[in-house]
């Protein structure tokens, strides 16, 4: 039987204080009841071995050669009421248009630096501003972001934060799916009789999203040819990449199946040069084009950016997009969001310090024991230190770091981010988790209900990256007529 625990001072997504289900809850906890130690144990295995052998893995760097591990899984999900929902979900819209407002904007006229809203050297210093590649390109629809991954957290309070916002090449949704599909083998007594968003047009939202990008040059009454570009079965994210492009129907290249020819790209078949029209590129912004960043790239196809400079072929998410997820830009989306919007933000930041501020810098160097610091352009968990968890051997290499190099790091407050049960190694405990939500933007916006909720398995740990020792969640949003049943 399922054991309650202390809450403590955390923020519990099943659990009331007094140890009972929240409401949105009560139908999978007495479900959840009724299973016998040995019926727990078998669905977790289920869980583990259909991961297994779908061959849904994830490769860890920095390891010997890389290692190819199978994505941890809980089957205990987060369950999201409806009327929740609807505020992540305007949440979520509004912040994606401002920060694709953003995107324009510093490309073409610069109308938020000259208005003196965000410091002109936080843009121009970040190491993932390519005006000089891209400045004044028009980009489809005006769209630089045709899929966002946008990680939200809760606080001890239950109120929703943006942790961080991921518009380059958000990886994880195959995962929800495959969460998804996992979870209907564990319990298909619950999928039979729940009333639950599901996820079987999704992906028809994403394709017509990618496809509604023609090319400028394009007459917009030509069927496009779009293809999804990968580094190749060694990147960390190839299962997504392959999941992905089989689901929408679209070819999966590498860059040596792509050619451009007098400013034009295409892609090699054996029945001859196939014109491709969109590319859904899954490489950084540095291997795209030989020619126009890393002279070394072998990962790309020489000519591309000049091709897409002519409006000859789209390349989503769009060059350049680093400069918005850039986490010393990310502290001022809320002004982003007035600016551009004439609104309030919906849902809040995470107080952030910016350490090239002086003031900041040395308030936050008296402090690093209370304190989270991460590196602006880093990801995966990597290149941060959790003040309260670290040693002083290690608070002090980051004090350096900082004091060295002020302006590639920023410091927030070490949240108390909520926690959910998981059932791990024969028994159940919480576990810290957030969620990244998947937004998708084309003609227009939308959002896929749920998302993949990531949970720091390692218990105490705050750090939900899979790389990190973290796994993944189902998440469930309840339709309205379920939550008033």
């Amino acid at each position: 039987m399922f054991k309650t625990y202390e809450t403590g001072s955390f923020f519990d997504e099943m659990l009331q204080e007094n140890g009972e289900p929240k409401d949105h809850y009560r139908y999978f906890h007495s479900i959840l009841q009724q299973f016998s130690e040995e019926e727990y144990r078998e669905k977790h295995e289920t869980a583990q071995f259909s991961f297994l052998r779908q061959g849904i893995t994830f490769t860890v760097y920095g390891e010997e050669s890389g290692t190819e591990r199978t994505m941890p899984f809980d089957f205990i999900p987060i369950i999201i009421p409806a009327e929740e929902w609807g505020v992540i979900e305007k949440g979520m819209i509004q912040r994606v248009e401002a920060l694709n407002h953003f995107l324009d904007d510093i490309y073409h006229d610069q109308r938020i630096l000259k208005d003196n809203i965000i410091p002109k050297h936080l843009v121009e210093n970040s190491p993932y501003y390519y005006y000089k590649q891209v400045g004044g390109v028009d980009s489809p629809l005006q769209n630089h972001i045709f899929l966002a991954g946008i990680d939200l957290i809760k606080d001890e309070h239950g109120e929703y934060r943006v942790l961080e916002d991921n518009l380059r090449n958000p990886s994880g949704l195959s995962y929800v799916y495959q969460n998804r599909y996992v979870m209907r083998q564990v319990y298909p007594e619950f999928f039979s009789e729940h009333s639950l968003n599901t996820l079987e047009n999704q992906i028809a939202h994403l394709q017509h999203s990618l496809l509604s990008h023609v090319p400028n040059n394009i007459s917009k009454n030509t069927e496009p040819r779009a293809v999804l570009l990968t580094a190749g079965m060694y990147n960390s994210a190839y299962y997504d990449h392959v999941f992905l492009a089989q689901q929408m129907n679209i070819q999966l290249v590498e860059g040596r199946d792509l050619i451009v020819i007098d400013n034009m790209v295409y892609m090699k078949t054996i029945r001859g040069l196939k014109r491709v029209d969109i590319i859904y590129r899954r490489i950084d912004d540095d291997f795209l084009d030989p020619e126009a960043f890393r002279e070394d790239s072998l990962l790309g196809v020489p000519g591309l950016i000049a091709a897409y400079k002519e409006g000859n072929v789209s390349i989503l998410n769009a060059i350049g997009n680093g400069v918005a997820d850039d986490k010393a830009i990310y502290s001022y989306v809320p002004d982003m969001i007035r600016y551009y919007l004439k609104e309030e933000p919906i849902i809040k930041n995470v107080d952030t310090y910016l350490l090239s501020d002086p003031i900041q810098k040395e308030w936050v160097l008296e402090r690093l024991d209370e304190l989270v610091v991460k590196n602006v352009g880093a990801s995966g968990g990597y290149d941060m230190l959790i003040g309260p968890h670290a040693t002083e051997e290690e608070r002090e290499v980051f004090r350096q770091k900082i004091i060295e190099n002020p302006y590639q790091y920023i410091a927030q407050p070490t949240i108390k981010l909520s926690r959910a049960p998981a059932y791990q190694k024969g028994r159940f405990y919480p576990c810290h988790v957030d969620l990244r939500v998947f937004v998708m933007k084309g003609e227009q916006v939308h959002v896929l209900p749920g998302g993949l909720s990531r949970v720091a398995l390692k218990e105490g740990s705050l750090v939900v990256n899979s790389s990190q020792g973290g796994g993944g969640k189902d998440t469930w949003v309840l339709k309205e007529e379920m939550q008033h049943a």
